[in-house]
């Protein structure tokens, strides 16, 4: 029968220890349950914007190529050899100035007796002038001698001609470049020899669709560079195609810039950007501001949080206003019944240490401080919020619809955000700024 107790309180033992493990387990996989259900994720760092009307710059931004205003490939109108190059790659060169000389000693023997030729003739022209004035001479002889002096003369205007066509002449001032002839070299009529470029003054050729044709006019600034980002150069419309391309549907149009450096070349290509009048009261967010989905563009706007208990405390019944009145009373006239009694305490010595007790007063207020400025800043959502969008500049992009004077926008760090998420604004790095910018200030 011992026995029997024995065993009984042995099984019941193991069945008090087997249902107090399953009742930990179902408490613990409850409470962290619950401990996740209500842990509110921590929020999110990022940078914000104030909407605010601005002025608006409007444009048209396009494509061209440079080129020069005036620029040739020189060649040669005559066959010959190269007996002399007079210049080098990248001089630059006055206007009628001798680039290149070809071999002309035969056209050079040909015009000085074609020169006496035509003295002969002349000689011819005056002996029969004078006869004809002592009246010995015929008009059809005087007729003949002027005939000869005219041809004459002809041909040795014609040979300094053909003479003159054995050099190349720069028909402009401007840069050369290299030449692609050597001394020597047999040369025919069309042979490029080398290009000449005028680059104080440059032209830039670019298209637009034939929408915006209307909004161009002769005058017009014009903004160009390597990219959008980068336009230094400024000029002006100086001619636009009455005709509009049938096949693409675009419109030439054709600037002039300024290039006292020379750091615009030939053949270059450049952004464009054509400035049309400028708008006021314009609401622009940073482009980096905007997240693009399949259901639209969105941004996300900054609120303050709203309270969790939603509704404000009711107002304390009267009879509880006299209770408390009572009670406030009492608790003041505590203070005084103390003050009557002896201060046992006063005498006795200090016992903290002065110098610890002072570095642990000084520590509290420190550690005090972040609750302190974590509960002076208020908590602070994003809501999602659907845009429509217009024109872009400068990295900005404008609002039709959707924001206000004075929203705050998310301008980065968006990536990792939802509807209704906690954040914290921290506005000292401005994604919209290059990094060097911001080092430099």
């Amino acid at each position: 029968m011992k026995r029997f107790f024995i065993i009984a309180g042995f099984l019941l033992l193991l069945a008090l220890v087997c249902v107090g493990i399953v009742g930990f387990n179902f408490m613990r996989d409850a409470g962290i349950k619950q401990y996740f259900a209500t842990m509110k994720p921590p929020a999110a760092t990022v940078s914000t914007v104030t909407v605010k009307p601005s002025e608006w710059t409007p444009g048209i931004e396009a494509i061209g190529t440079v080129n020069a205003v005036r620029g040739v490939d020189l060649t040669v109108e005559t066959s010959g050899i190269v007996k002399d190059i007079l210049f080098h790659a990248n001089q630059k060169v006055a206007a009628d100035a001798v680039l290149l000389q070809l071999d002309d000693a035969v056209e050079k023997a040909d015009l000085v007796a074609q020169k006496a030729q035509a003295a002969s003739d002349q000689a011819a022209l005056t002996r029969a002038i004078e006869l004809q004035r002592r009246g010995v001479g015929t008009d059809a002889t005087l007729d003949a001698a002027r005939a000869a002096g005219d041809a004459s003369a002809a041909q040795v205007n014609k040979m300094q001609a053909v003479l003159d066509q054995k050099q190349l002449s720069a028909p402009f001032g401007g840069t050369v470049g290299i030449p692609k002839i050597d001394v020597g070299q047999y040369l025919a009529p069309g042979n490029s020899v080398v290009t000449i470029q005028d680059l104080d003054t440059m032209r830039v050729d670019f298209t637009v669709p034939e929408q915006q044709l209307p909004l161009l006019k002769i005058g017009q600034t014009v903004k160009l560079g390597g990219s959008l980002a980068d336009m230094t150069f400024a000029g002006s419309i100086r001619g636009i195609d009455p005709k509009i391309d049938p096949a693409s549907r675009l419109v030439s149009i054709r600037g002039e810039v300024a290039n006292p450096e020379g750091k615009l070349t030939p053949g270059q290509f450049v952004q464009i950007r054509v400035e049309l009048p400028q708008e006021n009261n314009v609401i622009s967010v940073p482009q980096t501001a905007v997240t693009t989905s399949l259901y639209g563009d969105y941004v996300f706007v900054v609120e303050p949080a709203k309270p969790a208990g939603g509704a404000a405390a009711a107002p304390a019944k009267p009879d509880e206003q006299k209770a408390g009145a009572d009670k406030a009373a009492g608790d003041a006239a505590k203070p005084q019944a103390d003050a009557t009694k002896p201060a046992d305490n006063a005498a006795k010595p200090a016992d903290a240490k002065p110098a610890d007790k002072a570095s642990g007063d000084a520590a509290k207020p420190a550690d005090a401080a972040k609750p302190a400025e974590a509960a002076q800043q208020p908590a602070l959502t994003i809501s999602q919020v659907f845009v429509k969008l217009g024109r872009r500049n400068n990295g900005m992009v404008e609002i039709t619809e959707g924001l206000k004077d004075g929203d705050q926008v998310v301008t980065a760090g968006q990536n990792r955000l939802f509807n209704g998420m906690s954040v914290a604004v921290d506005n000292t790095i401005d994604p919209s700024k290059s990094a060097n910018k911001q080092v430099q200030q």
